[in-house]
């Protein structure tokens, strides 16, 4: 018997090669082209019946695998070839946007079908933002008619959310920025995204994908200013959007301020300095002595850590504002800006449970400071004040506002006297 383990068989000699199940086949949208347009062609301008076929074919095309070639038909009569030109020798129809009549009502009628469309085939969503990305790059090669039907259509699809802003990414591209092309498009689509919906729905869009900073980017840098913005928008129609931009700035740069100030006081820095940084600023910005005294108030309460208790915080809070009445005083220079003053420390011993009590201490130590004066702390009582806390800190105040009235009226007596 052979104890020899035996060898099992191996296969040797030609390989044999394994066939491919799910080879793709090779990309060819002229067909398809071909498909869509001879469609569009029989449907002519009716877009009810346009948004019917296009609904009808998804079932048997591809729009997956063409959807580039599809939006491209239907945005300009044609296959685009690259910088926005329709390529010469294939099939284009008329049944489209650049074709189209140049007003908002076409737009919006067109701008339905494409609803229809995406809701319809879901997976389109993405490849019709990517298509908009490329025709925003492509503006250059579309004429001006074409342009503005472009940019009405966009701003409509803004408006209602079959586009995502982060589209506009596509409008700060140099070229488009330095020809003045990227400005005059953003004015069209402007006007029918605030048409269709209004300049607080439009600024929360921008907000959402970080773009409410970056609208001056239409500009060339050496155009990137609050004021030619303003000027060119307005002139433009679009005073709400100037606005918008106005008030953008002044956020980042009052954020900017309160920041700095922050430092300074950390640092030392002697009031004449702060005071001349803080001035500097308000001219350059346009910021109101009213916002900076509020500004000024959170950043003085922010450089210390508060005791916990309330018997030793008002103690602690004399001697800290003491200290910074001399800044305070040199932007309470107007009656609104006192009582501005006067609504910031309301709520701010609103807010902080331990300063309930030291509202009046804080407010008699800025009048003897001559931070506040008569006439808005009487303003302020009679009925000024917020809601937060009033009767507290009205019941707080009374003695010394009787007081001031009484002082007032004696003051008043004496000059009648004088006379």
């Amino acid at each position: 018997m052979n104890n020899q383990k035996q060898q099992k068989p191996t296969l040797s000699g030609q390989r044999f090669k394994t066939r491919k199940r799910d080879e793709k086949e090779r990309f060819d949208p002229t067909q398809f082209q071909d498909c869509i347009i001879q469609g569009l062609t029989e449907t002519g301008t009716d877009l009810e019946a346009v948004a019917k076929f296009l609904d009808a074919s998804g079932a048997k095309l591809d729009y997956r695998r063409y959807a580039e070639t599809l939006f491209d038909i239907l945005v300009a009569g044609g296959m685009l070839a690259p910088g926005g030109t329709l390529a010469d020798d294939m099939m284009r129809t008329d049944v489209c946007v650049f074709a189209a009549q140049e007003d908002l009502e076409t737009m919006q009628a067109f701008a339905q079908v494409f609803n229809k469309l995406i809701r319809r085939y879901k997976y389109l969503e993405k490849g019709f933002e990517d298509e908009v990305k490329k025709l925003l790059l492509f503006l250059k090669g579309f004429s001006e008619s074409e342009r503005n039907k472009l940019a009405m259509l966009t701003g409509i699809l803004l408006a209602n959310g079959t586009l995502n802003a982060s589209i506009l990414n596509s409008l700060y591209n140099e070229n488009l920025v330095k020809e003045g092309v990227s400005a005059a498009f953003a004015v069209k689509l402007f006007k029918s995204w605030i048409n269709e919906k209004d300049i607080n729905a439009v600024a929360s869009s921008l907000r959402r994908v970080n773009m409410d900073n970056r609208l001056m980017e239409l500009f060339p840098a050496n155009k990137q200013s609050v004021e030619h913005f303003m000027k060119y928008f307005t002139e433009a129609g679009l005073k709400e959007l100037s606005e918008y931009v106005r008030n953008q700035q002044t956020i980042g740069a009052r954020k900017e301020l309160q920041k700095e100030l922050q430092e300074q006081m950390s640092r030392g820095d002697p009031f004449k300095d702060i005071i001349l940084y803080v001035k500097e600023e308000m001219k350059k910005n346009n910021i109101s002595e009213q916002t900076v005294i509020g500004i000024i108030w959170s950043s003085v309460m922010s450089t210390v850590e508060w005791n916990k208790k309330e018997e030793l915080v008002a103690e602690q809070a004399i001697k800290h504002l003491k200290q910074y009445s001399p800044l305070l005083a040199a932007f309470t220079t107007q009656g609104q800006s006192e009582l501005t003053l006067l609504l910031k420390i309301q709520e701010y011993c609103y807010d902080n449970i331990h300063f309930m009590k030291a509202f009046q201490k804080i407010v008699v130590l800025f009048y003897k400071a001559e931070v506040l004066s008569e006439e808005p702390i009487l303003k302020w009582y009679k009925d000024a004040h917020l809601a937060k806390g009033k009767s507290v800190f009205l019941e707080q105040m009374k003695k010394f506002v009787e007081w001031l009235k009484n002082a007032e009226e004696e003051s008043g007596s004496d000059s009648e006297e004088g006379d």
